[in-house]
């Protein structure tokens, strides 16, 4: 595959996906996406943001020294000490790229930047220049672009290419454009631009009305060569465009599209099950490619078909995007060399002989509860070690739950805080909210519950239930998670996660907080 026939697939989850409200990451939480994503031949992981915070640059730059093939990029706002601070991050990565922006619409420049537009083009071209000073692999994106002048962003692009912009990102910050509408934009861009050929043009769409992987590729059907996304299409309010939506269409409809990409595409599941599982974010079953329900026939009509032939009602196979319907067959006689083989096979891998051995613990324990285990739980099984379990302030030693018809519900908790034994009761209007009462009466933590979910992991009576708890103090919006075959014990699990995150918060800034 030639360069121009190449479609570059640049991956923001552990930077945009992250600013979810709750999707907040730890270090080590990033470095296991990465390597997912770098095991996807993924061409640009965004690491982060670093001069949002301390630990936004650890995070940034653990990612830079892991990753190997793979670029590694940090966004940095248009200011000499954002590039800078990018730039000690990536200082150890094997390629690194500098993304700098600035906003370039009407609304931004005025309201926001308080900028006039000549002010705007000569400090896209000065941070162009600071950020090639650490790498030659420099992009760089006019914030709202969706909503600029056309005449004005060839402007400013035509200057950061000059100032030695390798690649030019247009934006669709806020997502207000339709396909056909940026389709003509992209087209536009690369045809006025008088040095367009001297850089990749590149399309970072948002959902706020459920086009982004639409204008996505409207975009590439007019010239762009680089798409940005999440896994799950994960990101601000209403998400960015999903990656594993963006490669399959190209990829499936290689009649229509001029270009496609590197990706094994074997890998999505598997990466968007442990993007899912780190950030507390479920897939909702009927989502495009990753969704339960993507390969699922319940009509009869549909069953019929594609029992004669698959192609009849399915664009694609199930395993070309890594879906496995073998069942799990190891059990609780299985060894620890049979259950790492496995889990390899499904894409997970372990750190150190610490890690494996942990998990495996947790699948003899699971073994003796449930009869079969599939993939789905081993997923959740080896994601429930995602926190450091030596920081935990508060543990779960033991629940008793009592619940009858005519009597309210009754929970007895132990909890191990800071290392000294609780015990407490409480009634509540069910099971749960009973557990978390208890659980409060100890804690006091002041915290507010923003969500509570439920999700089957498999299917059946024994399956385990994981539940997401979404906890917010002190403007801190933290996700809980806990899995067990008891959905009490889990949320109880869930919710002890969240509070151990609130006091163990990942404070970061908003990369478009400050004002430039």
């Amino acid at each position: 595959m030639s360069e121009k026939e190449k479609l570059i697939i640049f991956d923001t989850t552990l930077r945009d996906g992250e600013q979810s409200p709750g999707a907040s990451m730890t270090k080590e939480e990033k470095i296991r996406i990465a390597k997912s994503l770098e095991k996807m031949r993924v061409d640009v992981i965004e690491a982060g943001f670093p001069a949002a915070s301390q630990g936004d640059f650890e995070s940034v730059q653990a990612v830079a020294r892991t990753v190997k093939n793979s670029t590694v990029c940090g966004l940095a706002r248009a200011l000499e000490k954002d590039i800078q601070r990018a730039g000690e991050a990536l200082v150890d990565a094997e390629r690194k790229r500098i993304h700098t922006f600035i906003a370039t619409s009407p609304i931004h420049m005025k309201m926001k930047l308080r900028m006039e537009p000549d002010q705007v083009v000569e400090q896209a071209v000065k941070a162009v220049r600071w950020a090639r000073q650490f790498t030659d692999d420099v992009e760089f994106s006019p914030e709202d672009a969706g909503r600029s002048d056309i005449d004005f962003l060839c402007r400013v692009l035509e200057a950061v290419i000059d100032a030695g912009a390798q690649t030019v990102n247009i934006p669709d910050t806020v997502g207000y454009n339709v396909p056909e509408q940026f389709g003509s934009t992209l087209r536009q861009l690369i045809e006025r631009v008088p040095n367009s050929d001297r850089a990749v043009f590149s399309v970072h769409c948002h959902n706020d009305l459920g086009l982004a992987v639409a204008n996505s590729l409207s975009a590439v059907m007019n010239g762009a060569r680089q798409v940005e996304c999440t896994i799950n299409g994960l990101g601000e309010r209403a998400g960015n465009a999903a990656l594993e939506e963006i490669v399959m269409a190209v990829r499936t409809r290689r009649d229509l599209f001029p270009c496609d990409s590197t990706i094994d595409t074997t890998q999505i599941v598997a990466c968007s099950r442990l993007v899912s599982n780190i950030t507390g974010f479920p897939v909702q079953p009927n989502k495009a490619i990753v969704g339960a329900n993507a390969f699922a026939h319940e009509s009869g009509i549909h069953q019929d078909g594609v029992l004669k032939s698959r192609e009849t009602y399915e664009i694609m196979r199930a395993q070309d995007v890594g879906w496995n319907t073998n069942r799990m067959v190891l059990g609780k006689h299985s060894g620890r060399n049979a259950f790492r083989t496995h889990l390899e096979e499904i894409g997970i891998t372990f750190d150190s002989e610490e890690d494996l051995n942990g998990a495996f613990a947790r699948f003899k324990e699971l073994a003796d509860k449930k009869h079969e285990i599939y993939d789905e739980d081993l997923q959740a099984l080896v994601s429930s070690a995602g926190f450091d379990a030596e920081n935990e302030a508060i543990k779960l030693l033991s629940l008793k739950v009592v619940s009858e018809t005519g009597e309210p519900p009754h929970s007895e908790v132990v909890l191990v805080v800071n290392g000294e034994e609780k015990r407490v009761a409480a009634e509540g209007s069910g099971p749960v909210d009973a557990t978390f009462k208890a659980i409060e009466s100890i804690i006091n933590s002041d915290t507010e519950l923003l969500l509570y979910s439920v999700n089957n992991i498999t299917s059946g009576t024994d399956s385990q239930g994981e539940v997401t708890v979404r906890l917010a103090k002190g403007g801190h919006i933290v996700n809980g998670q806990g899995a067990d075959t008891d959905i009490v014990v889990a949320s109880a699990k869930a919710y002890i996660n969240g509070l151990n995150r609130v006091w163990s918060p990942v404070v970061r800034a908003h990369p478009q907080a400050a004002d430039v």
